[in-house]
């Protein structure tokens, strides 16, 4: 059933004359008495009786009144909800990113989204680049900030990725290191010392996965959260690459170093959203700030 029949016969009950609503709807009589017959027909009741000065409602009409009026109403909500929506006014962002992203990145982001939009509810979850993207694809969050190394390419079947920037990896060394007076180290400088690593597997590790073939690094101890890995490179139990986007994390009794050109590794950081899916207006301001705030980010120490 068209929904224009049942503001139609609601209009005229309000006036409680064919005419009188046929001015306020700017329809010609004839077309109200038609849409109500029509109504009429596909209820098969009679729904107003005639009088010689207008119109009145009959027992199947008192009985649909209420129905019509609440189909109306709910249609009304969904339109103003969807407008919301259109308007970032309400609705929700449901945010992953991986740990270091948390560092700083995302929380920028989040927060010029907050002061743009604070009617939207903000969630942020953190986990591996893998998780996140299964978070994704599950419905569990409307985008995701992802990492790829040069093994570890994000499969691109099913997601869009919108590129945010390239993060070099820097070493962290104590005060008392040998090289903390240095800007600029090659990885044969640090031949001889201990890796400080978040995992001992080649495939979970950011080390193994970000530098070049060639290099063996002696590794000593494994730490999986960054405050104990920097924990104990600052006692000079060995060094650890440091994504620079965990930069603002890092204690003062630590000296950042850069790996020469030759050297370095960079790893790509990406905003992903499912692909074949329409994005929330929520989803595309948020990219927008993430975009300033990876534009804005200090790579280098």
């Amino acid at each position: 059933m068209e929904t224009r029949l049942l503001e139609v016969f609601q209009t005229v009950v309000r006036y409680g004359s064919i005419t009188a609503a046929a001015h306020h709807l700017r329809f010609t009589q004839s077309s109200v008495s038609r849409q109500i017959a029509a109504l009429e027909a596909q209820f098969g009741a009679q729904v107003f009786d005639r009088l010689p000065r207008g119109v009145a409602l009959t027992e199947q009409g008192r009985i649909l009144l209420p129905h019509a009026e609440a189909i109306l109403d709910r249609l009304t909500a969904a339109e103003r909800d969807l407008d919301d929506l259109r308007r970032i006014g309400s609705g929700r962002l449901r945010v992953g990113a991986f740990p270091t992203a948390v560092a700083a990145l995302v929380p920028r982001a989040l927060a010029s989204f907050r002061a743009a939009h604070p009617e939207v509810a903000l969630s942020l979850i953190e986990g591996l680049t893998p998780g996140l993207l299964e978070s994704l694809a599950a419905g569990d969050a409307d985008v995701v900030v992802v990492s790829s190394s040069p093994t570890g390419p994000i499969d691109t079947a099913h997601v869009d990725l919108h590129h945010l920037l390239d993060e070099q990896l820097l070493v962290a060394v104590s005060h008392e290191h040998r090289l903390a007076q240095r800007r600029m180290v090659r990885l044969a400088d640090l031949a001889d010392d201990a890796f400080i690593v978040g995992s001992a597997n080649a495939e979970d590790t950011l080390l193994r996965a970000s530098l070049p073939s060639g290099f063996q690094p002696r590794i000593d101890i494994v730490a999986a959260e960054w405050t104990g890995k920097l924990g104990c490179v600052a006692t000079g139990l060995g060094v650890a690459l440091v994504p620079a986007l965990a930069v603002r994390g890092t204690p003062a009794d630590i000296v950042l170093l850069r790996l020469h050109p030759e050297d370095e590794s960079v790893r790509r950081i990406f905003a992903a959203t499912l692909t074949g899916r329409a994005r929330p207006p929520a989803v595309t301001r948020f990219l927008a700030h993430l975009d300033e705030a990876a534009h804005g980010f200090v790579q280098t120490p």
